[in-house]
């Protein structure tokens, strides 16, 4: 899979927004270390923008920005043969140069750069709110991998939208059980409640989640 299928497969920017809203919600019940969870997600990130993102651990990230002028996506593989880092410390042609200009302030977002300014990304997508699509660059892929841009690995809970996608993520990655109505139903954008907490995580309370809950803007239950 590259950028290429990932464009194709996205859902409309509002339903994706929701989806990492419920991504960030899940992973926060789930991992109350912020340091230790995967997906999060900031609704006061900047002025007029909002930041899903992604953490692996191992040097892997995303970060998706909202804004009125509609949705960018940034994604860093730290292994792809597509990386910065291989290719004389620049963006592998064609990744960000088509980048429209309203755009561009993400380019060069000092968060999405390394400390010389070059843009750590190996795969980049963007809807402006007027696209009937999600639009990517015109790229010569390395013909020698499967997943020369790391999309592969970077968005698979983003081109499979299913409960049960998530349940086997976090099963893995938590090794934890995880409740897969629980998850269906922060999936449909339940309010949380305690019952909810409480089946994903027995240990977590509402209370503790109210930080988060604020920052994602993930309804709550009154």
């Amino acid at each position: 899979m590259t950028v290429s299928d990932v464009a194709r497969r996205l859902p409309a920017i509002a339903d994706l927004r929701d989806l990492c809203r419920s991504l960030a919600v899940l992973d926060a019940i789930l991992s109350p270390d912020w340091e230790s969870r995967y997906y999060s997600f900031n609704a006061g990130w900047a002025d007029g923008a909002e930041m899903a993102s992604m953490r692996n651990g191992s040097g892997d990230e995303y970060a998706i920005v909202f804004s009125a002028a509609g949705a960018y996506v940034r994604g860093f593989d730290h292994e792809a043969p597509m990386s910065p880092y291989g290719n004389d410390g620049e963006p592998w042609p064609g990744v960000i140069d088509d980048v429209p200009e309203v755009f561009k302030p993400f380019v060069e977002e000092p968060a999405f750069t390394d400390e010389d300014g070059v843009p750590v990304v190996t795969a980049c997508l963007w809807h402006e709110v007027t696209d009937d699509r999600w639009r990517h660059g015109a790229i010569d892929f390395p013909s020698d991998h499967a997943d020369p841009d790391g999309a592969t690995g970077l968005f698979p809970l983003l081109v499979d939208r299913s409960p049960e996608a998530y349940q086997r993520f976090a099963e893995d990655y938590y090794e934890v059980s995880v409740d897969l109505e629980a998850v269906r139903d922060v999936y449909a954008w339940r309010p949380l409640d305690q019952e909810l907490v409480s089946s994903l995580n027995a240990e977590v309370t509402l209370a503790d989640l109210a930080q988060d809950i604020s920052e994602i803007g993930y309804p709550q239950a009154h």
